[in-house]
């Protein structure tokens, strides 16, 4: 049973069950009222706006049950009914300020020891077993990478990946892009270099935060490709250097694209983004497209080189990178957020074709919260 008192003149509702207890504004609770005159019935979408609420919003009763409450307001009787456990979902009364650098809730941090467990499934079972997808999916936002097996190998299969969980984000590459040797190519990824590992298209306002590579050839010498978690390399440089971490985190970077004719790509962000918690949110790294630094006080330019330089170093390391070699019908997914890709340079010998495309991680996070409330 909840037991349920009033405090500061109904402006606060405190709730005790068993050993523990939680507190709600009377103001939070009009505003998240869930009966039909304040949300609608079908879309679960609000029919109210914060001027419609009471200014002075306080509680004149509140009557408790076994699973719930149904709480008076004083200004004009309104009762509605509040579920224990939607009120547990979205309690508040807790310490919310993570210590800068701390992972987001959900997530999981992983370096080089992560190789053997690399959430991988057949597009098949994805496409027809909903506990499958909704495994492979809930593994994508806990690590921000995973594989796909079993794919069309043929031009835009790689779109079949997309289609479990969102759309394609076609940007002025096309809907998709080719990686393979150009001759006078557009973009170094079109070239037989190794590529450091780097987050794709941080000149783009707002980035794309998902992308898909999906192997159709792959018999050159060379070509591995690479990941490399971006928050855990944030993390051990924010153990090994705070200061430097947050000078990163704290001045804007700029990047910048100009390509072919029309294209002039440029976006101001910092190289590790933090959220007003201080959680980690993104990270921009990509020495191919950074600009030059302007947004860094004089004084602090030289330390800030210094980070950026050890940032660097870190991501580097091989402790830090899952490395693996894509075979025809092979694809991975990155949250292009967190999670920086690479390869190893190859030879001329044989040949090496990848497709890629880019979509949006509120696709996954939708597709997955539905699965779930599915059970």
């Amino acid at each position: 049973m909840v037991r349920a008192t009033l405090e500061d003149e109904g402006q606060v509702l405190r709730l005790r069950q068993g050993s523990g207890e939680m507190r709600f504004h009377a103001i939070w609770l009009r505003d998240n009222a869930q009966d039909a005159q304040t949300r609608d019935p079908g879309n679960g979408q609000r029919l109210v706006t914060v001027a419609d609420l009471p200014e002075d919003c306080r509680i004149a009763g509140v009557e408790t049950g076994d699973d719930g409450i149904e709480v008076t307001f004083a200004s004009d009787g309104k009762r509605v009914r509040f579920d224990s456990d939607w009120l547990c979902r979205h309690a508040y009364d807790h310490p919310q300020q993570a210590v800068p650098g701390d992972l987001p809730e959900g997530t999981e941090a992983w370096d080089s020891r992560f190789s053997g467990n690399v959430p991988l499934a057949d597009l098949s079972a994805l496409q027809s077993d909903r506990e499958a997808l909704k495994d492979w999916l809930a593994a994508l936002r806990r690590f921000g990478f995973a594989k796909v097996t079993q794919l069309r190998v043929e031009e835009g299969g790689l779109f079949d990946v997309v289609d479990l969980f969102g759309y394609v984000r076609e940007t002025n590459y096309g809907r998709l892009f080719e990686v393979r040797t150009e001759v006078n190519p557009v973009n170094l990824a079109y070239t037989g270099l190794g590529l450091q590992a780097h987050t794709d298209n941080p000149y783009r306002d707002p980035q794309p935060t998902v992308q898909v590579l999906a192997c159709l050839e792959n018999s050159a010498d060379g070509g591995e490709s690479m990941v490399v978690d971006g928050f855990a390399a944030a993390q051990r440089l924010r153990d090994e250097d705070p200061e430097g971490f947050a000078l990163l985190a704290n001045h804007c970077a700029r990047f910048s694209y100009r390509g072919s004719a029309g294209v002039a790509l440029e976006s101001r962000r910092p190289m590790i983004e933090l959220a007003p918690d201080g959680r980690l949110q993104a990270i921009r790294f990509n020495s191919r497209s950074i600009a030059p630094l302007v947004d860094v006080p004089f004084e602090k330019m030289p330390a800030y080189y210094a980070a950026y330089r050890r940032l660097s170093a870190i991501i580097d390391d091989p402790a830090m990178e899952v490395q693996f070699k894509l075979s025809p019908g092979e694809a991975f997914v990155v949250d292009n957020t967190r999670v920086l890709h690479a390869r190893k340079g190859y030879s001329g010998s044989g040949t090496r074709w990848l497709q890629g495309c880019y979509a949006d991680r509120d696709g996954i996070l939708s597709t997955l919260a539905a699965l779930e409330a599915q059970g």
